[in-house]
């Protein structure tokens, strides 16, 4: 058997797995996106496209969409950029064992699943037994108190405030790893020219670390696309339909209001979104390949 014989053995078997379980899916949903589907009595009709026509007008859908354009944008600027700031300032630090303390006090909240972050926070933002409100109470800030999860307005924020929260740290501990991988004669030679600490981070960590920053930039937008489990657990998509993203309303759509064939054009729309942005970062983060 040829070399390249021996190599085409051992690619098909997972080119197979990967068609079977990711591309064929991705093929039948959009089949299944062109039905009128009723799940229960089994009753499937062509419609066409009917059902992306229909995501133009609805009005939830394009609330859902704003809602995960926003928590895109907040993500990327805490999870991302703020986290990437917080990693240079604890790798900036001289003592190593305060640098190992900081990166666990910042990961802990990433250990502990969305489902059990989301029920914490439930309790936190209760508007009359809950942690928050009682604190701006005793700082005289009760003109602040809110029915955080109750209120059109500060639902969706109260939301996003909890996922960066939980996955902050895991961004930082990911930076830090980034940062510990340049070369340290780098910034030797950046002090000995007297370049100062904010310099170093524009002129050295920054250019450094870009390929990180663009897999991060894209796994931020993959996965403020996909948030569920925090919002389902939290608001269930209220109050009014206020917090409700496109999974969320996926969901509804085909479980509660027994649309399949909505649903799954609106998956459809997902997986669509998530992978132009993410060809587009790829393609941006080839031209920028960081060299050493």
């Amino acid at each position: 058997m040829s070399r390249r014989a021996a190599g085409l053995a051992w690619v098909v078997p997972a080119l197979a797995m990967v068609g079977v379980f990711v591309y064929f899916p991705l093929v039948e949903n959009f089949g299944f996106s062109t039905l009128k589907w009723d799940i229960f009595s089994g009753s499937q009709k062509y419609v066409g496209l009917a059902n992306y026509g229909k995501l133009v007008d609805d009005p939830v859908f394009w609330k859902s969409l704003g809602n995960n354009v926003l928590y895109t944008v907040v993500s990327i600027a805490f999870q991302v950029f703020g986290a990437l700031v917080l990693a240079a300032l604890i790798e900036g630090v001289r003592s190593e064992r305060w640098q190992r303390a900081l990166r666990a006090v910042y990961f802990i909240p990433s250990a502990i699943s969305l489902t059990v972050a989301g029920l914490l926070f439930y309790f936190i933002y209760e508007p009359n037994l809950g942690v928050l409100n009682h604190l701006l109470q005793g700082v005289g800030l009760g003109g602040l108190r809110h029915s955080w999860l109750g209120e059109e307005g500060t639902a969706m924020p109260a939301i996003i405030a909890m996922s960066q929260w939980q996955g902050f740290g895991y961004s930082t501990l990911l930076f830090a790893v980034a940062i510990q991988r340049i070369p340290r004669e780098i910034y030797q030679a950046a002090a000995i020219d007297g370049t100062g600490p904010v310099r170093r981070f524009f002129h050295v960590t920054l250019p450094l670390v870009r390929e990180m920053t663009g897999v991060m930039i894209m796994v931020t937008i993959s996965g403020a696309f996909q948030v569920f489990n925090e919002v389902m657990v939290m608001t269930g998509g209220g109050p009014n339909n206020s917090t409700q993203v496109l999974g969320t309303w996926l969901y509804r759509s085909g479980f509660v209001r027994n649309d399949f064939g909505y649903a799954a054009a609106i998956a459809t729309v997902i997986f669509v979104v998530t992978l132009a942005i993410a060809v587009a970062q790829l393609w941006v983060a080839r031209r920028r390949r960081v060299e050493w």
